[in-house]
């Protein structure tokens, strides 16, 4: 059975000051507006940390009573970054079974009211508990994947600036991005260090912020072409390789398999850098070049709105922001967007015809990767 992403609502990524369930309803109000309020029977909602002002959000049925969907079906989804496009997934696959004809899908975060150390903490749940028994942090280990990729091909810190760089320039052209100003290779590569070699402007800020999509069945401009998913030993020092995600390899090849398309055809692409040199890692895990082999496309601004293969369009995590479940859906809808001829100043040049997004859970455990493509348009 065919599904196709029919419509996009998001609001600004930042320092909002709206709490988790204003932000959710914003996005998901844009998303309906954009069907015309056509009746939805299945609703699905999508945080890591479901955070109100006096603890945890009953997130689903506060949604469904602010959204006037009482009556339709619903669950909640948590896979921690990968939130938002595990609950495309899962809705995905709801409508693909025949049961609901139509889904609201809406991912949020509300982080910005919580200190650092806060954050930080609640971060690391998605690792394992040996890591964060021995202090270990999410960019702690990003750090290390990071100088374990840099040491294997010749590599300085500037990739982690190069791909900075890219996504402010990027993100300065999204109005809902959370970073609105492009930064130079020296202000990245001069930032305050957090984990070496990840400084300050390399690495993803807490935001806040909600994405919604409708989907129903039929094809359309964005129709979902095919699904991804793959797991990876949580824990780093059980994995074979830290210079590539396994998770997001294996969501690839699935991905390709569902579509019957090859890389080849993939015209836009959404990757989840939570830290700048992922981007990197991600180009060549999704099979668009070879290891060690990334840098070269940024440099050669091949992955630039008008390059070979524009490369977070959005501005990315690291631009756009990272209201941690939020982000997932965030690429998705970005593809559907560009798909859809509806992403504005941040259009790539040529309108394509197949878009890919991909996310990531924690430091690589699970990854997820959604093809869309343009049917009968």
């Amino acid at each position: 059975m065919t599904v196709h992403l029919a419509s996009v609502g998001m609001g600004r990524f930042g320092k909002r000051p709206e709490g988790l369930i204003d932000l959710s309803a914003e996005a998901a109000h844009l998303a309906l507006e954009g069907v015309g309020r056509k009746p939805i029977d299945l609703l699905v909602a999508g945080s890591m940390f479901a955070q109100g002002p006096h603890g945890r959000e009953a997130l689903l049925p506060r949604l469904a009573g602010r959204l006037g969907l009482e009556s339709a079906s619903g669950f909640r989804v948590d896979s921690s970054s990968g939130t938002g496009g595990m609950a495309f997934h899962a809705a995905v696959v709801a409508l693909e079974s025949g049961r609901f004809e139509r889904a609201l899908v809406v991912a949020a975060e509300k982080m910005t009211d919580r200190t650092t150390a806060e954050s930080t903490k609640d971060l690391s749940s998605s690792l394992h508990v040996s890591e964060v028994a021995s202090g270990a942090t999410m960019p702690a280990l990003a750090a290390i994947v990071a100088s374990r990729y840099m040491e294997r091909y010749q590599l300085t810190s500037r990739i982690c600036d190069v791909a900075t760089v890219h996504a402010r320039a990027m993100a300065a052209r999204n109005p809902n991005a959370h970073f609105q100003k492009p930064v130079t290779l020296e202000e990245a590569a001069n930032s305050r260090p957090v984990a070496l070699p990840l400084r300050l402007l390399h690495c993803s800020a807490i935001s806040d912020g909600a994405t919604a999509v409708v989907l129903e069945k039929g094809s359309g401009p964005a129709t979902v072409l095919g699904l991804g998913q793959g797991f990876d030993a949580l824990r780093i020092v059980d994995r074979e390789d830290l210079t590539a995600f396994l998770a997001t390899r294996i969501a690839a090849r699935r991905a390709y398999e569902s579509a019957h398309l090859t890389r080849k055809e993939v015209g836009v692409l959404e990757v989840h850098d939570a830290f700048s040199p992922f981007t990197l890692i991600h180009l060549e895990d999704l099979g668009f070049c070879g290891p060690g082999e990334a840098i070269g496309w940024f440099d050669k601004d091949w992955v630039g709105l008008n390059g070979r293969l524009p490369v977070n369009p959005s501005g990315g995590v690291v631009g756009r922001g990272h209201p941690v479940a939020a982000s997932g859906l965030a690429e998705i809808a970005e593809v559907a967007l560009q798909l859809r001829g509806e992403a504005g100043a941040h259009s790539v040049g040529t309108r394509p015809k197949v878009g890919l997004a991909q996310t990531i859970s924690g430091i690589g455990s699970q990854n997820l990767v959604t093809i869309l493509g343009r049917v009968g348009s």
